[in-house]
């Protein structure tokens, strides 16, 4: 976020740090009564509004956690902290959330913490997760890494989990394909697990984007390796998963694709190895699709974006913008980026309108974030004005 956040992000903030993430209950409680309601009634220590049901006594001692978290967050020092770092809040209705989310319900984030110079929204709108072993084979390495590579040269993004196995080779892969990656981590974004994917979260925030439901500080947790899967899942219209046990973490993410109605993909293995037993079951039980390559993905996914150019590039051409839009973006800047009230003061528009355009040039291809503003992106065909 940029500029003096609202009471409703600065507590969502605040609750990223008093509840675990994806906890139905404070989605509930979050949808019926708002966050910054929410926040102040942990925050002064008074009764929340609990739903009525035979769960009240577990409810209650939730409720107690949350309050003795709530015991010394501040929704500054958190955002603070976070732009210190390069990172960023985004809560639902900014331009920047990604609108899949919401299909979660009561499980959807509360908020997001992001560093990297993409436009999450941007990024997800044309995606593929692909997921799978940590302990995954060579063969599942090279499957995965040219999956990534061909379907970022298709301008797909690549999302996953950040970790070892088919999660690292999908995010390099999707690097040297040029296109952006997203990784989904399970702790606070000043926390490099695994340790030795440090230099490619570097990678990633450089030209894609780390995103968490935790603030800094968060260690990583079983649990929530299994509640980031849920996000995953949902950032994208299809999962693939590569290579996976049958008691793989994979699998999980892939229930969750099948509960979102995503498109659900499997790449087949060899019948010897124990690795492809999840991706076999995926085949045979849950009705997923065998892909083999990026053009079989894209072919399932394809419905989705068709109008935009092969490779690099944006989904229209520059003289199909309306005016105001092409006002903005010629008031954004090629290469140091500009906030986005310089940009409104510039295209002569309303701080709100502003934003608008902004968003939906990002959702376009023509613009994206950097750590100072906006900028135009350098393949949109934007430059020479």
């Amino acid at each position: 976020m940029r500029g003096e956040p609202t009471d409703d992000a600065a507590a969502r903030a605040c609750l990223t740090a008093a509840a675990d993430a994806g906890d139905p209950l404070m989605g509930e409680l979050i949808e019926e009564h708002g966050a910054a309601d929410i926040w102040a009634a942990l925050r002064d220590g008074a009764r929340l509004p609990l739903p009525d049901g035979d769960r009240g006594s577990r409810q209650a001692a939730r409720a107690q956690r949350w309050r003795a978290r709530a015991t010394g967050i501040d929704a500054d020092a958190l955002l603070c902290a976070a732009a210190e770092l390069g990172g960023r809040l985004v809560v639902p209705g900014d331009p920047e959330w990604p609108g899949r989310l919401d299909r979660l319900g009561e499980r959807r984030p509360y908020a997001l913490w992001l560093r990297g110079v993409h436009d999450l929204r941007h990024a997800c709108l044309r995606s593929v997760a692909i997921v799978g072993s940590r302990a995954a084979t060579a063969y599942g390495l090279h499957v995965a890494a040219g999956l990534a590579c061909g379907l970022a040269e298709r301008s797909w993004t690549v999302v996953s989990g950040g970790a070892y196995g088919i999660d690292g080779a999908a995010h390099r892969g999707a690097l040297a394909g040029g296109a952006p990656t997203v990784a989904v981590l399970a702790c606070g974004l000043d926390i490099d697990y695994p340790r030795g994917h440090a230099a490619l979260f570097a990678d990633v925030a450089a030209r894609g984007t780390l995103v968490t439901e935790h603030p800094l500080g968060t260690p990583p947790t079983r649990h929530g390796f299994l509640v980031r899967n849920r996000i995953i899942a949902a950032l994208t219209p299809g999962t693939v998963v590569v290579e996976a046990g049958l008691r793989s973490g994979a699998l999980n993410t892939a229930r969750h694709a099948q509960d979102l109605c995503s498109q659900l993909m499997a790449v087949p293995g060899p019948v010897t190895s124990a690795l492809s037993g999840g991706c076999h079951r995926l085949l045979r039980e849950w009705q997923a699709t065998c892909v083999t390559d990026a053009a079989d993905v894209a072919e399932q996914l394809g419905p989705i974006g068709e109008e935009l150019r092969p490779g690099r590039g944006t989904a229209l051409a520059r003289d199909g913008l309306d005016a105001e839009s092409q006002r903005v973006l010629d008031a954004v800047p090629d290469r140091v980026g500009a906030g986005t009230a310089t940009v409104a003061v510039a295209a002569g528009l309303g701080l709100d309108a502003a934003l608008g355009r902004l968003g939906l040039l990002a959702a376009g291809g023509f613009i994206e974030r950097c750590p100072t503003g906006w900028r135009t992106r350098p393949d949109s065909g934007g430059q020479g004005r």
